[in-house]
């Protein structure tokens, strides 16, 4: 069983395509568990990792596929919260959405991928999507 964290944020695009990625791993013979973890990192209203579009949309390409998927959320640092949990939990590798930024704006305005992609201790999966 290979069993990945997907870190997935608003963006109903980014999280079909990091499904695509992942149904690949899946349908290449290898079985695949996959949790979906949403990090708020601001939730005034209360919200669930359920009610997102982009949270369905990943779901629902991964069910579609026979993925077996758990949805679960957290609050705080987003990039922080995936790699704990991935580590917490012994995941075979984390997720992420990255799209296309210059060397000086990855610098400027920082990044989740980068982030996770800096500071895990286990394999990160990153498909590349347009801005």
């Amino acid at each position: 069983m290979y069993e990945i964290v997907a870190g997935i944020g608003t963006n109903e695009e980014w999280a079909v395509e990091q499904a695509k990625l992942i149904i690949e791993l899946a349908t290449s013979g290898l079985t695949t568990d996959v949790t979906l973890l949403h990090v708020f990192e601001d939730n005034p209203e209360g919200a669930s990792a359920h009610q997102l579009e982009s949270v369905k949309a990943a779901r629902d390409q991964l069910t579609d596929h026979g993925v077996d998927v758990d949805v679960r959320e957290s609050s705080g640092d987003p990039a922080q919260n995936i790699v704990e949990f991935a580590r917490e939990r012994d995941r075979d590798a984390i997720c992420v959405a990255g799209r296309k930024r210059s060397p000086s704006g990855k610098v400027l305005f920082g990044s989740v991928t980068q982030s996770v992609l800096l500071e895990s201790d286990r394999p990160v999966f990153v498909p590349g999507v347009e801005k």
